[in-house]
């Protein structure tokens, strides 16, 4: 009968062929973060005949898609969202002016008779005309295209096909019986109220008779570009429902470019800094861990391209911060291998199997916490942070495999045939042996843990409430758009050019050769009055990256990040006093919030922009600060009985998780340091938020979570489990 370890090979093999040919076969999915291109969320309206509900939404996404196909947009995505809204995105279109207009256009188009020139409807000259109600609607046009002869003269003109050529020659019949000059013979176009042609009938149409065939051309000296968005208005068809723009992104390929290329290099310099650091810690083993990290990753890329997931720069950021995160299965592993052989009771192969086995609870219990929080942002966030939510939860899953299967089945192949000094795990370690010989007392001084942690709360509330946090358009509600000058230009400079465009509240931020615009009643022709102030100061402008979020949306998303944050601190609650004990779990959420509290607080105190960046960032703190204390209270659970007292149960649990903690923390600071170095402005705020909260949940695992779970535990009237029964083998038959 075929061994454990063989089938665990064969899957192993297996696992990284299938990722391999999936990476070589499938090209990835850019965002437009990443590729350039605009972004439009448009929400549906009731209008007095039509209720916006979601069978309205998907016509009116049908209609849009085909006017998305008209403009000759590479790769358009169109795609409901809930049940009111339409995300489109359009890359390579960098005048959201353009794309609103053509895109998200009502475009209710009618033929109107004229009944004379005495009306309240000014025609496309500024003269007055009275209007008969509509004989054909947008409904009754088969095709409109755009058109030019020389030989007609110069400009363009649109031609447009009726599906009832009936409808059409019996209206042009009609207004051929009037006296040529009569304003009666023309025939009124009109576009959303608004008439764009009314030319009259030529003289040769017959009374009654009317055009036959059923076409028509629209005239109006118009370009070759607005001859073709009014076709493409035109053949798309009306609107069921009015549609309103409640968010909008644009970014320019040049930024795009620069994210991915800082991206590859956070995750190359990252990579190779945890990998010396796995290597020089644990030697042979931490070699063994590092092919399986790399491994980790293709099989994390395989699994997003397959699944045809958009790589956005908050995924981006995710993949390489699961890098790190990635280490924290192998070094559970390998410290409890380390303790399973100091203590001298199997060899060093039998050791390596019970690490595995013993850290198999702790791996999974924090893997869970942190797909809680992966799940929250893909089911509260929108945009870019969703993919940072799918991003972080493949990863996850990535990296159990890449643990618990591939660095098994290396690790039993070599372990054994080495000595246990070259293996990495014939020695407790520096941080071990130091803990070891100095035993400190570390739940003594709890009191003192606990007063230092309420006076960096303290300090963290006072910023809250003196400075505030400062939300982003994401959360208020506005836009933001971000021009690159030839020259580099002083802030108050850049704030006296935006003042006299016609903004002097708007907040303007300088540094370099980009200059950062923020307002809320901000519209697209002011942007581009902004960008010719500036231009006169700085030379060439160009634009590179405009975010608008409405201000409903702006209140519904700062409504879903606080909904995320409490949802994720309860069901963290929820799910560590299942596993454990709600004193444990209390402890936790507790510890947790003093470290949320501290990050905001500091995040306050900087002025740093809150976005959905940040929340992301929070939501990872939270998944990361229940992971280490999770791994602190399953030692705690091992450790205590009746025959030990519960404080120098936490005590020594902390000091044995402590050099997993350690390794694990470096682990993760190399990448986000690595992403501070190489990232831009956002991604080094996301670091700096992450690097601030796993330092202050590592220690507050130790100095807050610890002396809290000794505190509660007054309460807790449940008696402490018992040693553990080890199970005899018995052997005979069985009659």
């Amino acid at each position: 009968m075929l061994r454990a370890p063989f089938w665990r090979a064969v899957t192993a093999l297996a696992v990284i062929a299938i990722s391999l040919i999936l990476a070589l076969v499938s090209a990835p999915r850019l965002g437009l973060d990443l590729r350039g291109g605009t972004q439009l969320v448009f929400e549906t309206r009731d209008s007095p005949t039509v209720k916006a509900d979601s069978a309205a939404t998907d016509r009116a996404l049908d209609v849009l898609r085909q006017r998305a196909d008209a403009l000759g947009v590479v790769d358009p995505t169109l795609v409901r969202s809930g049940e009111r809204r339409i995300i489109v995105e359009l890359p390579g279109v960098l005048d959201p002016r353009q794309a609103a207009e053509v895109i998200g256009r009502t475009a209710q188009l009618a033929f109107h008779p004229v009944l004379g020139d005495e009306g309240d409807v000014r025609d496309e000259n500024g003269g007055q005309l009275r209007l008969g109600p509509a004989a054909i609607t947008g409904d009754g046009i088969a095709d409109a295209v755009e058109q030019s002869d020389p030989q007609r003269g110069p400009g363009w003109w649109v031609s447009i096909d009726f599906r009832d050529a009936g409808a059409w020659q019996r209206m042009s019949g009609a207004a051929a019986c009037e006296p040529v000059g009569d304003p009666k013979r023309r025939i009124a176009i009109v576009l959303d109220d608004e008439v764009i042609s009314s030319p009259p009938l030529d003289p040769s149409v017959p009374c009654r008779t009317g055009i036959p065939g059923g076409s028509a051309d629209i005239t109006g000296s118009f370009t070759h570009g607005e001859a073709r968005d009014l076709a493409v208005l035109i053949k798309g068809g009306a609107l069921p429902v009015p549609l309103t723009i409640v968010e909008q992104r644009t970014v320019g390929p040049t930024l795009g470019a620069a994210a991915i290329d800082a991206s590859a290099k956070a995750a190359i310099a990252g990579l190779v800094l945890t990998a010396a650091f796995i290597v020089a810690v644990y030697r042979i083993s931490g070699l063994l861990s590092t092919l399986a990290l790399a491994c980790y990753g293709l099989i994390s890329y395989a699994a997003l391209v397959a699944m045809g997931a958009t790589f956005t720069l908050p995924g981006l950021a995710g993949f390489v911060l699961a890098i790190g995160m990635a280490i924290d299965a192998n070094v559970l592993v390998f410290e409890r291998a380390r303790e399973e052989y100091d203590q001298g009771r199997r060899g060093l192969k039998a050791a390596l199997e019970r690490g595995f086995r013993n850290a198999w609870s702790a791996i999974a219990d924090s893997n869970v916490t942190t797909l809680i929080a992966a799940g929250l942002l893909f089911w509260l966030a929108s945009g870019p942070v969703k993919g940072f939510g799918v991003t972080l939860a493949v990863g996850v899953l990535a990296s159990l495999v890449s643990a618990m299967l591939i660095t098994r089945v290396l690790a039993h192949a070599v372990i054994g045939r080495v000595g246990p000094r070259l293996s990495g795990l014939g020695s407790p370690g520096a941080v071990r042996t130091w803990l070891t010989r100095r035993n400190p007392q570390l739940m003594k001084a709890r009191r003192l843990w606990l007063a230092v942690a309420g006076t960096l709360v303290a300090v963290a509330v006072a910023g809250l409430l003196a400075r505030g946090l400062n939300f982003g358009v994401e959360f208020t509600g506005g836009r933001l758009v971000e021009f690159a000058t030839g020259k580099p230009l002083s802030a108050d400079v850049a704030r006296q050019a935006v003042s006299r465009a016609g903004f002097p509240s708007a907040v303007v931020q300088a540094s370099g050769d980009g200059v950062t615009v923020r307002a809320g009643g901000l519209g697209l022709d002011d942007v581009a009055r902004i960008e010719q102030e500036l231009e006169r100061q700085a030379g060439e402008v160009t634009k590179r990256s405009e975010e608008f979020v409405g201000p409903s949306l702006g209140q519904e998303l700062r409504r879903n990040a606080l909904i995320a944050l409490g949802v994720a601190v309860s069901m963290q609650l929820a799910y560590l006093a299942v596993r454990f004990r709600w004193t444990f779990g209390a402890a936790a959420v507790l510890a947790l919030l003093v470290d949320v509290t501290v990050v905001a607080g500091m995040f306050a105190w900087l002025g740093k922009p809150v976005d959905g960046i940040f929340l992301a960032a929070m939501l990872t703190i939270v998944g990361y600060s229940v992971n280490d204390k999770v791994v602190v209270f399953d030692r705690v659970r091992e450790l205590w009985s009746s025959r030990r007292p519960f404080v120098t149960a936490v005590n020594s649990a902390i000091l044995q998780t402590m050099p997993r903690t350690v390794n694990t923390g470096l682990g993760a600071l190399f990448i986000l340091l690595a992403l501070m170095a190489f990232g831009g402005d956002s991604l080094r705020d996301f670091a700096l938020a992450l690097v601030t909260g796993i330092v202050t949940g590592t220690l507050s695992s130790a100095f807050v979570a610890g002396p809290l779970a000794v505190w509660l535990a007054r309460y807790d009237r449940k008696p402490p489990p018992g040693p553990p029964v080890k199970r005899r083998r018995v052997s005979g038959a069985v009659v």
